[in-house]
């Protein structure tokens, strides 16, 4: 018996009229996506950077020449390829190059730093990568153990329209520090011109199938430092079609996204590579998030789809509202990786064009798995129901065998098509978070009303998400007790009360005899971590809270900060 004949889903009658309950599973891998619509929309506009626009016929063209230039160095069926990326042209063709080959992309942000960048590589063993040449610096940094054969380096400033036009829409001072930026050297590398120089691929050359590995995927996951989460071509298309059906009435090629969040991250992978190239969109990429270039290019380009984060819509809403410019062609809003609250949504829906709706999602489910109906019927407050084809329980945390009652709390599990297949080279964190049956478990407690309406109210996990981003406390901790002057450390997330999400904030027990300052410890972390990673405020403490078995307890040392001042900046 199929889950979908065990179990109801009494969600769907919340669905947006049009909405099926379920989709039609791909049976096919990316190539066949980007290729359908490079032939079915070959003259539409697939890319638009800075206002320099890329045909969906000259993306196809890219991606096949990329491919090749990728064959030529010696990448093949099952290797891993790293990209090192913000968006913009060179990684959406770099993306679907690499599927071509059946190879399997690792994306990284791009602003980590080589101590963090040593870790992915060590774990995914990538030796061909496609990088911002920004950030080859940091690859030069890496031990002889992570061995790299060939780095193609990625000018970003070859990607604009050119610098006349770029300094219409930048400040000129802004243009200087970009210009600065996206024209370090990177010697010793093959330029992404060089690469694109090859013939197209030969039409013959095998493709990849619809369950092989397409990307590694590194989040937190529920613990612990970062794992590569493994997805398949048909995960992806599956959460890709998913969208598709979730955004109904969204129209091939009329659609225009602003890809605003990063697409090395999960969320915006999804939306723009994969469903954005789907639906044959045009999208509007952004490598940062800078409100009034956004509104600049808003009133010649106006977004009908516009997905991001609350504090994003927050400033997107205020500054439309000082300016006066119109947001009315947005038409889907999807809100997600963090709390929205009512006086943002009121806020974004006094300016724009459709409803804003929460959504939710994890990297270990391609990662979107339930969502608010674009119709009335959305609740906010909620992260709404499960997508089409996809199923949840609620369980017992320490027993997932258990479910438990409606409207108790328990930990949510996901299951459908988009659930990922394990952790890279870690059947151990495989076999805690991926249940038998493909029940992935999230790690958060949730409650669930009669009609499947999702209420977060807690986290198994010890995550702190700040920004949109997961932060692994542990990983920050492993820093600051490098420092000389720190003898334990204890890192939590407390609530941004400006933004949403959390702040990550740290409490210290240093050396006896140590005088330590928020600067420098600022400074050792801000060399070690990202910045979103690296701690807001350092609390001094004495002994921290631990357990009986000597791990600190978390819970313990926020109830104490609240009685403390953090260290003076």
């Amino acid at each position: 018996m199929t889950i979908d004949d065990e179990m109801p889903q009494p969600w769907v009658r919340h669905y947006q009229p049009g909405v099926p309950a379920q989709i039609e599973l791909p049976t096919d891998s990316l190539v066949s996506l980007y290729e359908r619509s490079v032939r079915e929309a070959a003259d539409s506009i697939a890319l638009d950077f800075f206002g320099r626009t890329t045909t969906y016929a000259e993306l196809g063209d890219q991606i096949e020449r990329a491919a090749e230039g990728l064959r030529r160095l010696g990448v093949k069926t099952g290797d891993r390829v790293a990209l090192i990326l913000p968006n913009c042209p060179q990684h959406v063709v770099a993306f679907y190059a690499v599927q071509r080959l059946g190879a399997i992309v690792v994306e990284h942000n791009p602003l980590y730093t080589a101590r963090e960048l040593r870790h992915l590589f060590e774990d995914h063993g990538a030796r061909v990568v496609i990088a911002w040449d920004a950030a080859v610096s940091k690859l030069r940094e890496q031990p002889a153990d992570v061995q790299l054969d060939h780095i193609v380096a990625v000018n970003l400033l070859k990607a604009f329209p050119t610098v006349k036009r770029l300094a219409l829409q930048l400040p000129l001072k802004k243009l200087r520090a970009t210009r600065a930026k996206l024209t370090q050297p990177a010697p010793g590398t093959m330029s992404w011109e060089k690469l694109l120089s090859a013939p197209r691929i030969a039409a013959d050359h095998p493709r990849p199938s619809v369950d092989d590995l397409a990307v590694i995927q590194y989040t937190s996951g529920t613990t612990g430092q970062p794992k590569g989460a493994m997805l398949t071509h048909s995960n992806l298309f599956a959460n890709a079609r998913q969208g598709e059906a979730w955004m109904h009435g969204a129209e091939y090629r009329k659609e225009v996204f602003y890809a605003i969040l990063p697409m090395f991250h999960a969320f915006g992978m999804t939306l723009f590579m994969t469903y954005g190239v789907l639906k044959q969109a045009r999208l509007v990429l952004f490598p940062s998030f800078d409100v009034d270039m956004v509104l600049d290019t808003a009133k010649k380009t106006p977004p009908t789809v516009y997905c991001a984060v609350p504090p994003i819509y927050e400033a997107t809403a205020k500054r439309a509202k000082e300016r006066g410019i119109s947001l009315r062609s947005a038409k889907y809003c999807i809100s997600g990786a963090m709390a929205l609250q009512d006086d943002i949504v009121e806020l974004w829906e006094s300016v724009s064009g459709g409803l804003l709706v929460e959504g939710y999602g994890m990297t270990e489910a391609s990662p979107v798995c339930l969502g608010n109906p674009f119709a009335d019927t959305r609740r906010t407050g909620t992260i709404g129901v499960p997508f089409p084809s996809t199923w949840m329980k609620v369980v017992d945390p320490d027993d997932p065998t258990v479910e438990v009652l409606q409207g108790e709390r328990g930990e949510l599990l996901i299951h459908g098509p988009q659930v990922f297949q394990g952790y890279w080279m870690n059947d151990e964190e495989t076999t805690r978070t991926l249940l038998p049956g493909g029940w992935l478990r999230t790690g958060d407690v949730v409650t669930v009303d009669e009609d499947g309406f999702t209420t977060i109210v807690d986290r198994v996990k010890e995550l702190i998400i700040t920004g949109g981003f997961n932060v692994s406390p542990s990983e920050v901790e492993q820093v600051l007790l490098a420092h000389p002057k720190v003898k334990a450390a204890a890192v939590v997330g407390l609530p941004n009360e400006e933004v949403g999400g959390e702040r990550v904030i740290a409490a210290i027990h240093p050396e006896e005899g140590s005088d330590v300052t928020y600067a420098e410890l600022r400074a050792w972390c801000k060399e070690r971590l990202t910045g979103y990673k690296t701690p807001r405020e350092f609390y001094v403490v004495g002994e921290l809270p631990k357990s009986m078995l000597g791990k600190v307890l978390r819970a313990q040392v926020k109830e104490q900060l609240g009685a403390l001042t953090p260290l003076p900046h």
